[in-house]
């Protein structure tokens, strides 16, 4: 492995800021902001790509409205799959947060993870859920249960934390 590797990150403002756009729509307008921008990434030779906390939506945790849960997915999945379609033509590995759903009524805060080559390699599922006010995330959110997996990708071996995870160190040992 080079020991240079070129990274890069995409955080965008939801473009429908209207509570009463279907959840679906929504998600799609966000999809639709981030790819120029992955294109743009793999034009500027960027390596590891790492997308928002649950890319695809806004932050919907100030709230506790049941309609996000429309936005859930399982991991692998069909925006995993799109991700890997993506990863593969630009040459980069993503590292890919979504609202997962593990089964009916799991949700999970969870990061796939895709190789350069389109492989899916596995998923982070954030540990930490924080509960105070303005953040109802164990509204949406169990705590994850899948430890602190280590991921190699063909630049580099990562790990994966999720927002407010950082505060915690035991997820840094593995990943070291």
């Amino acid at each position: 492995m080079n020991p240079t590797v070129r990274c890069g990150l995409i955080q965008c403002s939801n473009p429908i800021n209207d509570e009463s756009v279907p959840v679906k729509e929504i998600q799609q307008a966000m999809l639709d902001k981030h790819l120029p921008f992955l294109k743009e990434a793999g034009r500027r030779g960027v390596q590891i790509l790492c997308l928002q906390e649950i890319f695809n939506g806004p932050y919907f945790c100030p709230g506790q409205d049941r309609r996000w849960y429309a936005a859930a997915e399982p991991i692998p999945g069909p925006t995993t799959a799109l991700m890997q379609e993506y990863a593969k033509s630009l040459g980069m590995a993503i590292v890919v947060p979504l609202y997962e759903e593990a089964m009916r009524g799991v949700y999970y805060n969870t990061a796939a993870v895709v190789d350069a080559d389109g492989t899916y390699l596995g998923k982070y599922r954030k540990q930490h859920i924080p509960q105070t006010s303005g953040f109802w995330e164990k509204f949406f959110f169990k705590p994850g249960d899948l430890g602190y997996p280590v991921f190699r990708t063909q630049f580099a071996t990562i790990g994966v934390y999720i927002c407010y995870d950082r505060h915690f160190p035991e997820g840094r040992a593995p990943s070291a």
